[in-house]
């Protein structure tokens, strides 16, 4: 692949030594006139729009804008302003008026919308196929489904037209995919990214994905768009574990060996061998879990409940165009028509107690790894199969979201006969970050190049090398929060959380009007006058405490605060002309309290 890289490293790098967008664009215009993939694109952005949405981005700046000029796509299920959304259906088209809130926080951090993804029509199917469009290619092997629903998006990421693209995941869309296609796919937790905006498939378990290069990608991607959403019923706000260094030892669950499912493909079965050798190798433990109970979850995916969540996110378009759909879905929504309410129940209730047996399996180990999937399918296998094949492609990820796990797919390696190998991690909601963790140690472990690019993965950074003497303290009161708007600042320029902290008491804290994102204000008063206020302190190399301070706008500034413990460092400010019309929340304790209560 000619050009620049463009995992999002590479790709900032390229900026910061004079690098233009202009060329990223053109390089990017011609990566899909070179895979001259028909299947991959449903509809592309104007070049010309897409140069004066990176000219207004303004100078190359990744700590106000951590995605600053990166390409990115958007499966064709997520509202994008001004570009049709079809679910890939083209009776059910409509130009959306605003971006989905997932689309809008990644542009806020300054990333350029390529285009719209090809997919499973309504994001139903594994595999790829079941589109009226031409079947995007798989990148590695053609002669392989390119793994659905999120069909280009993974290609588009895999073959480095994009640096990383948005999926949905309901039944492993964004995993199976990424296994097929040699990238990494980030199946967050159940709520961390909003749906709103975004065409519901079953809606108590959608999630929007993230495909990339690199796990450090998916990551950035997730920090920047996992963002508590009040106009979406199913939001919530994950917990700010960290990304980083990986706990020496951990204890890993896999699937007892009486309990693995290949269907016969027996170098699948030696891949996944070979990435469990690699975990140990990595100092991990591996402990054999029962697997029958989470297959007999798996199950209850495509039976009464959710079948029919799937109909009713659909039901008038179908009712009344239902020679709009794909022979395939047309079959499985049908079905739907036929289930009662009693079904639906009965489902929920078998759920609850396959629960009960599966959850203590889950909290006796620290995460799981499975194959992503237990075979590979061609495309003539989906010709002669379509419905089974599709099936067992699920074998391994159906259960997931029922469970309310998180996930991310992983390569591992090539398989004897050339095809790629991938596992997931998966652990319980809101331990995304430990399974990213893994799953970047697994991923430098396995040495292979991006996607299909043929890109080296990009020289890890060294963070043993680090002075602990040397780390600066910075005391963040407001969106600089874990969780918050601004904190992928903090972590674009590598800052980890030390600990939480109160002010002492002759602060006051105030909501500043006109701010975007909102944020608070906090001031100086005498003593006893003020309140304790809750505060995150975190540290950063000095090289990178310039670079943040450099970027702080007025009326905020950096000073030096007094916590309640007796020690001080320095933290938020701000200038006493800008409380003049600002509202006093000091009541609070805390900007992250105020926040949850005006919402």
């Amino acid at each position: 692949m000619t050009g620049p890289a463009l995992d999002i490293s590479s790709l900032h790098a390229f900026y910061a030594k004079g690098g233009t967008t202009t060329a990223i664009i053109e390089a990017v215009f011609a990566r899909i006139a070179a895979v001259n993939d028909p299947g991959v694109f449903l509809h592309l952005a104007g070049k010309e729009d897409l140069l004066e949405q990176a000219t207004a981005l303004g100078s190359f700046d990744p700590v106000a804008k951590p995605l600053w000029g990166v390409p990115f796509a958007v499966k064709d299920n997520i509202d994008v302003a001004g570009m049709p959304t079809s679910a890939a259906c083209p009776d059910f088209s409509y130009m959306p008026k605003a971006d989905a809130t997932v689309v809008r926080l990644l542009k806020l951090a300054g990333a350029l919308v390529i285009g719209k993804t090809n997919l499973d029509q309504f994001a139903t199917g594994l595999v790829g196929v079941r589109t009226p469009y031409p079947v995007p290619r798989n990148a590695i092997d053609p002669d392989l489904v390119p793994g659905g629903s999120s069909s280009g998006s993974a290609v588009a990421t895999a073959q480095g037209i994009v640096s990383f693209a948005l999926g949905t995941d309901t039944a492993g869309s964004g995993r199976i995919p990424a296994g097929l296609n040699n990238i990494v796919g980030l199946k967050p937790s159940l709520g961390a990214l909003s749906t709103t905006g975004v065409i519901p498939a079953c809606r108590t378990l959608d999630c929007v994905s993230i495909f990339a290069l690199t796990v450090d990608d998916a990551w950035r991607v997730f920090e920047v768009a996992a963002r508590h959403d009040a106009t979406d019923a199913y939001s919530r706000t994950v917990p700010a574990n960290r990304f980083g260094r990986t706990p020496p030892t951990l204890t890993i669950g896999v699937p007892a060996k009486a309990d693995r499912v290949f269907f016969g493909d027996a170098i699948m079965e030696a891949a996944y061998d070979d990435a469990l050798r690699m975990l140990m190798e990595l100092g991990h433990r591996l402990v054999e879990v029962p697997f029958g109970d989470f297959y007999r979850v798996a199950n209850l995916l495509y039976q009464g409940a959710w079948v029919a969540e799937r109909y009713a996110a659909v039901k008038d378009f179908f009712d009344t165009k239902e020679a709009s759909f794909h022979a395939v879905t047309r079959k499985i929504y049908g079905g739907a028509k036929q289930l009662s309410a009693a079904d639906a129940f009965k489902g929920l209730y078998a759920l609850q107690a396959l629960k009960q047996d599966v959850t203590p399996l889950i909290a006796s180990v620290d995460l799981l790894c499975v194959p992503t999937a237990p075979t590979h399918y061609t495309r003539a296998d989906l010709e002669a199969e379509p419905i089974r094949e599709n099936s067992r492609l699920g074998t391994y990820t159906n259960f997931v979201n029922l469970l309310d796990l998180c996930g991310i797919a992983v390569p591992t390696g090539m398989r004897s006969d050339g095809r790629p190998a991938s596992v997931t991690l998966l652990a319980p909601w809101g331990r995304d970050g430990l399974a990213a963790s893994l799953a970047r140690d697994i991923h430098r472990a396995s040495g292979l190049t991006l996607g299909a690019t043929g890109w080296p993965q990009p020289t890890a950074k060294d963070t043993t090398a680090v002075d602990e003497a040397e780390l600066i303290d910075v005391v963040v009161v407001g969106a600089h929060l874990s969780g918050m708007p601004l904190n992928a600042q903090l972590l674009a320029l590598a800052g980890r959380l030390l600990r939480t902290a109160r002010t002492s008491d002759c602060y006051r804290l105030y909501a500043l009007p006109g701010q975007m994102p909102t944020k608070p204000g906090l001031i100086r008063v005498a003593q006893a006058t003020g309140g304790e206020i809750d505060v995150e302190i975190w540290q950063l190399t000095p090289a990178a405490f310039g670079q943040f301070v450099a970027a702080i706008p007025s009326p905020l500034s950096i000073g030096t605060l007094f916590l309640s413990d007796g020690t001080s460092a320095k933290g938020f400010l701000v200038e006493a002309a800008a409380i003049a019309d600002a509202t006093d929340i000091t009541h609070y304790g805390g900007w992250r309290s105020y926040v949850a209560a005006a919402t």
